[in-house]
């Protein structure tokens, strides 16, 4: 939860230097790359760094596995959130396994974030998936 000084981890997400506080929390606001919708007020969500697999970003909750292969990225850079209350503005998908994806809870857009259902107190949303402001 330090400082990312790799650079690869927060690739395409601008500075992060400029997005995370002293004590690691979200100094802008969150929000949807699509619609804008706040998804996180500042300073609510702690960076963390975990490599964590999202499938591609797309309209509504169709995500689905086919043939076993779904096409995605592993991201590492995350804000995460200990309560899912303390989100302005999220959807989940179904569950995929033991996991529900984050969605923008007005355009459906996603998925932004990741949250397993073995850990009901982690839910990540990936910086590359959404805007700051």
């Amino acid at each position: 939860m330090e400082n990312n000084e790799g650079g690869s981890p927060t690739e395409g997400c601008g500075d992060i230097s400029k997005l995370v506080s002293e004590d690691g929390k979200n100094t802008k606001s969150v929000l949807c790359q699509r619609c804008g919708s706040k998804v996180l007020c500042p300073g609510m969500a702690v960076f963390a760094e975990k490599e964590l697999f999202l499938p591609s970003m797309r309209k509504k909750t169709g995500i689905t596995q086919v043939e076993g292969t779904v096409d995605g990225d592993k991201l590492t850079a995350h804000w995460l959130v200990d309560d899912m209350y303390t989100f302005e503005n999220v959807g989940f998908t179904k569950d995929v396994g033991k996991v529900k994806y984050l969605i923008c809870a007005d355009c459906e857009i996603g998925p932004i974030g990741w949250h397993c259902l073995d850990d009901k107190k982690s839910f990540y949303v990936a910086l590359e998936r959404v805007n700051h402001a």
